[in-house]
């Protein structure tokens, strides 16, 4: 069962696991979006309107799921997107909207398996997060918080659920090659106003994360190669950066420690020449 198949990481996901033979649920706002995934078996997908803010459809789609397969092993939280802005000009109505779907609609979904799971003693909960879950940026700082609140999540899951037989693996995407900068971002007004009075710290801003922190869209067939791949191993918890970008970043904080690695990520994006 994978949250947000219209496209993307979800949508690809879907794709891959049919051709592996397995059954898929897969779901989205728009399940007219889904439409043209599975027909040439029909047996193995079920295509279900799901908003993840709309608890009366988690619990219609878990329902319809149990219904015609008799079970959930994997559930891949997925649905989410980002929403950019400086933390004096972000809205709140806007910010608001975004903990919904990346943190209470994950939540939710979650919440609507883990009985199923837990009296069949096995399942596997798959939450998306991101390089942005383990680092912090300017205009970043919404957005991330709301995947630093996946990673608390999937750690106190694993902790309470490992008894019962339930896998939790995090996925930490770096950048990739979907829409997830056109279609599924979104920025605040104040973005676009020339007289903020981060207009011109955000040019460079956004300029140094280009060249010193993302410097490249990668192939995201790779993500889904590694969630696959995370699928048939057997360790009870897994925390998997993704991306040479990611990797690295990552890895530099960790050999840095959090306070020494935030002044190097300030002084990239201050630098008048990063490196």
């Amino acid at each position: 069962m994978i949250t947000g198949c219209s496209s993307g990481f979800g949508r690809m996901l879907a794709e891959r696991a049919l051709t592996l033979g397995d059954s898929v649920v897969a779901t989205a706002r728009s399940v007219q979006s889904l439409y043209d995934l599975g027909r040439n078996d029909e047996r193995r997908i079920l295509r279900l309107p799901l908003d993840v803010c709309r608890p009366e459809q988690i619990t219609h789609a878990v329902n319809e799921t149990i219904g015609k397969f008799g079970r959930i092993d994997i559930l891949v939280n997925n649905a989410g997107y980002g929403y950019f802005a400086t933390q004096e000009e972000g809205s709140l109505d806007e910010i608001r909207a975004m903990y919904e779907t990346n943190v209470f609609g994950l939540i939710a979904a979650t919440k609507a398996v883990l009985p199923h799971m837990r009296t069949q003693r096995h399942g596997t909960i798959i939450n998306l997060s991101s390089i942005g879950g383990r680092i912090a940026t300017p205009r970043g700082g919404y957005y991330q918080s709301t995947k630093w609140a996946v990673e608390a999540l999937s750690e106190a899951l694993h902790i309470e659920t490992m008894s019962f037989g339930i896998r939790v693996i995090v996925i930490e995407p770096g950048a990739y090659e979907t829409d997830f900068a056109s279609r599924s971002a979104r920025q605040s007004e104040a973005e676009r106003l020339p007289g903020s009075p981060y207009a011109e710290l955000r040019a460079r801003w956004v300029a140094n994360a280009a060249a010193a922190i993302f410097p490249r869209r990668q192939d995201p067939a790779e993500v889904i190669d590694t969630i696959v791949g995370a699928v048939e191993r057997t360790a009870p918890f897994m925390r998997i950066p993704i991306g040479t970008d990611a990797t690295t970043i990552i890895a530099r904080r960790e050999e840095m420690g959090s306070s020494r690695f935030v002044e190097w990520i300030r002084n990239i994006y201050d630098s008048e020449r990063p490196e």
